[in-house]
């Protein structure tokens, strides 16, 4: 009850944006040495993301807790995710 999307191309929409936005913050600030920094970038990212969300969907409804529950979840995954990039050398820029 914490989030509700009514209609079912809300949540993929919203998965969509995060997925864009994610994939752009790992290539602005992700390389050995900010896996942290930027796991909290993208949990930040995602909670403002995900929170206000309702305000431009109509019907949707979340609350707070909804909101970081969510991105407590995301912001693991991406934990790992980082935590693969980084120890497989794939963060670093080629020139």
């Amino acid at each position: 009850t914490d989030v509700y999307y009514p209609y079912i191309y809300q949540p993929i929409f919203i998965g969509i944006v995060l997925a864009i936005a994610g994939n752009l913050m790992e290539l602005s600030l992700l390389k050995p040495g900010t896996l942290l920094i930027s796991t909290i970038a993208d949990f930040l990212l995602s909670f403002v993301i995900v929170y206000f969300s309702q305000f431009i969907l109509p019907e949707s409804r979340l609350t707070l807790i909804g909101a970081a529950l969510t991105s407590t979840l995301l912001a693991l995954t991406e934990y790992f995710q980082h935590l693969y990039l980084i120890r497989s050398g794939k963060t670093i820029k080629s020139e």
